[in-house]
């Protein structure tokens, strides 16, 4: 199979975005211009078009995923999932034009209950790792697994109805612990607790995200093709 369906993003230009979306082709231009782009890759248009057609991933996703994120780890210096000093990635959507209803940001994808401990002592926080683990929680449970926002965010008023302003440490534990609890209950599975099926799942969703009430709305609205 020659199709590639995943490009970094210092392959391409701005006059891919049919393959790459808008912001993967402004992110391959901004590359090609020799602009100081974090590492990252795209997933094309053609794999979520496959999906789309086919209900399921190209066989050869998976892999090339395992070969660009490899080459991301090797340039950051640390890889996804490792204890002592986690490698974070955040999925994106994008469309050829960009359109409301598509799936939101999932930022910090990678923080685990083992990795969040090694998050803490690189930065020197534990407060900061902990209450981003806790927005991992909700993005994730929220735009990935489709859970009531109101019951994350009825766990954080309390919280701070018992705390104040300010969540500490043993309160952000807590927090975090009530919010796997939600995606247990609500899911009928734990949390992730491999970054690479964290991962997956929010590929995956993105990919899901194109037959949105919003998203299709939107584009008959517009006049854009659904494809």
């Amino acid at each position: 199979n020659s199709v590639k369906y995943v490009y970094d993003f210092a392959e391409g230009s701005r006059d891919m975005a049919d393959l790459l979306g808008g912001k993967g082709a402004g992110l391959a231009e901004m590359s090609r211009l020799g602009l100081p782009v974090p590492p990252g890759f795209t997933i094309t248009t053609e794999a979520c078009r496959y999906f789309l057609h086919s209900r399921k991933e190209p066989a050869d996703l998976h892999d090339e995923i395992d070969v660009h994120l490899k080459t991301l780890e090797r340039r950051a210096g640390r890889r996804l999932g490792q204890a002592d000093d986690p490698l974070l990635v955040s999925v994106r959507s994008g469309a050829r034009y960009s359109m409301p209803g598509m799936m939101e940001t999932v930022l910090d994808i990678g923080i685990t209950d083992l990795t969040v401990q090694g998050l803490a002592a690189q930065v020197g926080d534990e407060e900061f790792a902990f209450d981003s683990y806790r927005r991992l929680l909700q993005m994730f449970g929220r735009t990935v697994l489709g859970i009531n926002e109101h019951l994350f965010s009825d766990v954080l008023v309390a919280a701070h109805a018992r705390s104040g302003d300010h969540l500490h440490g043993a309160e952000l534990r807590d927090v975090v612990a009530a919010f796997k609890q939600i995606v247990l209950d609500e899911t009928g599975h734990e949390f992730p607790q491999d970054p690479r099926v964290q991962l997956d799942l929010a590929i995956r969703a993105v990919f899901d995200s194109w037959h949105t009430e919003r998203a299709s709305l939107y584009r008959r609205r517009e006049h854009i093709a659904d494809d």
